[in-house]
C-alpha cells in the first residue's frame, strides 16, 4: 500500500511538473509574440495604435496586423473604421499588376469581392493600391485587396477627387517631407440608427470619408479632410480640410494617443497649411 501510494504521489508530481513547464512556456511565448507585436504595431503608427475617445459598441473595433497597414475593424459597421499606414520617400516607385479582390478570413461576417456588385458604389480602398505596393513591396500590395480594406465609395469620390488626394500625398508631400505618417477611413451620420439599413448588403454606406496626414517629429505638422460621397470629383482638394478635433468628434476615435495633451492640443485643432505647398497642388487633375 505505501508503495503505490509513493508510485502514485511521483506519478502525481511529474504530472505537476509538466503543467508547470507547459505553462510557463506558454507565458513566455505569449510575452514573446505580444511584444513583438506591439513592435510591429509601433512601426506601423506614430505615436501610438488608433483607439476610441469613449469606447461603445459603434467606436468598438479590432486591430488587424496586415503587410505594410493595420486596419481597426469594426463588425458592427462592417467597415475598417480607420487604416494607418507609413509612407516614405523611394527611388523611382512604382507598382506591380492590380492583384484580385479577396475575402479576409478575419472579418466576422463573410464579405466577398461581388458583395458591392450593383450596388452604385465602389470598392473603395482606404490603404492605397499604389502607394502601399511603391513603398512596402507587393505582399503588401497583395493585402490592401482583402476585402477589409475596402468600403463603399461613390465613383466620383472613389475614381475622381479621393484618387487625386492620394496622388498628391504619394507625388507630391511624400518627396517634400521624406515620411508621412496617414490616417483614413469613413465618417458615419452622427446617430446610428438613421444609417442602420443603408447598406451594401451587410456593409454601412459612409456619409464621408477622412484623410489625415503627419510629418513625424519633434515638431509635426498635419493636414486633414473630410470629403462627402456626394462630389463631382473636381473641386480643389483645399475645400474640404478640417482640423484633426473635427475628425475625432465626427468619428469617436484618438488617433495619436501618446501625444501630451499640449501636444495634441497644437498639432490637432485648428486648419494649419504652412509649408505643405497645398496650393500648388489642389487643383491639379487626376493621373487618369
Amino acid at each position: 500500500m505505501a508503495a503505490r501510494r509513493a508510485r502514485t504521489g511521483h506519478r502525481w508530481r511529474h504530472r505537476v511538473r509538466r503543467v508547470g513547464i507547459t505553462a510557463l512556456f506558454l507565458a513566455v511565448a505569449s510575452g514573446l509574440w505580444h511584444f513583438q507585436e506591439r513592435e510591429l504595431r509601433d512601426g506601423l503608427s506614430w505615436q501610438g495604435v488608433t483607439t476610441w475617445e469613449e469606447l461603445t459598441p459603434l467606436t468598438f473595433h479590432r486591430v488587424l496586423r496586415n503587410d505594410g497597414f493595420l486596419a481597426g475593424w469594426s463588425d458592427i459597421r462592417v467597415n475598417p473604421l480607420w487604416v494607418s499606414y507609413l509612407l516614405q520617400r523611394v527611388e523611382d516607385p512604382s507598382a506591380g499588376p492590380r492583384p484580385g479582390f479577396r475575402r479576409d478570413w478575419r472579418a466576422l461576417w463573410p464579405i466577398s469581392p461581388d458583395s458591392y456588385f450593383g450596388s452604385g458604389y465602389d470598392r473603395g480602398h482606404l490603404a492605397p493600391n499604389y502607394a502601399i505596393a511603391a513603398v512596402h513591396g507587393a505582399d503588401a500590395q497583395r493585402d490592401t485587396f482583402l476585402m477589409s480594406n475596402m468600403s463603399p465609395q461613390r465613383p466620383d469620390l472613389n475614381r475622381r477627387l479621393w484618387q487625386r488626394l492620394e496622388e498628391v500625398v504619394m507625388d507630391h508631400f511624400v518627396p517634400r517631407f521624406a515620411a508621412l505618417q496617414v490616417i483614413t477611413g469613413p465618417v458615419f451620420p452622427a446617430r446610428f440608427r438613421d444609417n442602420v439599413l443603408n447598406r451594401v448588403g451587410l456593409v454601412e454606406v459612409p456619409e464621408a470619408f477622412y484623410k489625415i496626414l503627419v510629418v513625424p517629429g519633434e515638431s509635426p505638422r498635419a493636414l486633414a479632410f473630410i470629403m462627402p460621397q456626394r462630389v463631382s470629383g473636381d473641386e480643389p482638394l483645399d475645400d474640404f480640410l478640417v482640423s484633426i478635433d473635427e475628425v475625432e468628434a465626427r468619428t469617436g476615435l484618438d488617433f495619436f494617443p501618446r501625444l501630451s495633451r499640449e501636444a495634441a492640443e497644437a498639432l490637432e485643432s485648428g486648419v494649419k497649411t504652412a509649408g505643405w505647398g497645398l496650393d500648388e497642388v489642389a487643383r491639379l487633375p487626376g493621373r487618369f
